[in-house]
């Protein structure tokens, strides 16, 4: 019965994906499975899960190509790289990575995914391996000032800024050029989720770093590349207990498309704060009902926040606008990274 449920799912998504898309683009959410082998679609026009990809062990970062005809996995039970084709969901390629990896992220035109690794490599304290999407192999490793555990490519893709594990904190920033490093700031405790503003040309302005135990982020100006401000979050709301104590207490951050808005997560919370942008001022809070606020993603109209909620196994979407929870989705065991992928209009019937 199980086999029969998939094969459905399966199906139902191959059905969604084959129909003409003349008027708008499709929008999945993509929530990978820490302690499980796959991966979960969800509608977000349903919040409903259409379908699933199976045979990824373990895995940790996730993203899609541009174009929604590809999902990127890495794999922390077979330390690679796992390619699905979205029409079939099913693994086309496993891509060997240079050691243990954590997040990746995707340039913005899908020629190369960046993959960071935990752990250091020959002489090196970390790096960055980079992916060709065209032949799926590995063509290079970039230096990085320690094991990579977040990873994200910049907003004009100029640039991939990669986050130290260790206590030592390091933000590491590669020239996506040169698959080279370009420079480094260090912060002193162990990096957590980023996230990346852009000014109006289109040029990196600020990244979000949440770091080590502080429940809240650090502010990188990224022209002048120097830290400028260390924001905490709100204190728990009266009637409230904190879910955790310790590290990762503020993990999970993303500024919406629109560049309004930076939302982050609160885990010591079980909350999900909003920040006005580019001054910072909060303006909202949504508390949420689950066991722990973790990873984040954003519908590409801003609108919709879904958090993934490791300890619940479920998946928390908010309304942006109102700060206010509105549906729980069961997905599978420990969800961590979650990614909003995009399946392009086509421009008729006939293409």
């Amino acid at each position: 019965m199980k086999t029969i449920h998939v094969v459905l799912m399966s199906l139902a998504i191959v059905l969604l994906i084959a129909l003409p898309l003349t008027a708008q683009s499709q929008v999945r959410i993509l929530q990978s499975n820490a302690a499980g082998d796959r991966v979960h679609i969800i509608d977000p026009a349903t919040n409903k899960v259409v379908g699933q990809i199976l045979g990824i062990e373990a895995g940790h970062g996730i993203t899609a190509s541009p174009d929604g005809t590809r999902i990127y996995v890495s794999s922390e039970g077979d330390d690679t790289l796992d390619v699905a084709d979205v029409a079939t969901l099913k693994v086309i390629k496993k891509i060997p990575l240079s050691g243990h990896p954590n997040n990746i992220a995707i340039a913005p035109d899908g020629r190369r995914v960046y993959v960071g690794i935990r752990q250091k490599v020959g002489d090196n304290p970390g790096v960055a391996d980079v992916i060709d999407t065209a032949s799926l192999t590995k063509i290079k490793s970039i230096r990085t000032e320690g094991p990579v555990h977040n990873l994200y490519v910049t907003p004009d893709g100029k640039n991939v800024v990669a986050g130290d594990a260790s206590q030592n904190g390091y933000v590491s920033v590669l020239d996506t050029e040169k698959d080279a490093p370009a420079w480094s700031i260090k912060l002193g405790e162990d990096i957590r989720p980023m996230a990346i503003s852009k000014n109006p040309d289109g040029s990196t302005r600020s990244i979000f770093v949440q770091i080590g135990n502080f429940n809240g982020f650090v502010v990188v100006d990224f022209k002048t590349r120097k830290e400028v401000a260390r924001i905490e979050l709100p204190k728990l709301a009266p009637g409230r207990t904190p879910i955790i104590t310790g590290s990762s207490e503020s993990h999970g951050i993303a500024v919406t498309p629109d560049q309004k808005t930076l939302l982050v997560n609160s885990r010591l919370n079980n909350a999900l704060y909003s920040y006005s942008l580019p001054d910072l001022k909060p303006v909202g809070t949504a508390n949420l009902s689950g066991k722990g606020a973790a990873w984040l993603t954003v519908t590409p109209d801003g609108k919709r926040a879904y958090v993934a909620d490791p300890v619940g196994n479920v998946t928390i979407v908010v309304d942006v606008p109102t700060m206010k929870e509105l549906a729980k989705i069961p997905v599978g065991q420990v969800p961590k990274r979650n990614h909003t992928m995009v399946m392009p209009a086509r421009a008729s019937n006939n293409n």
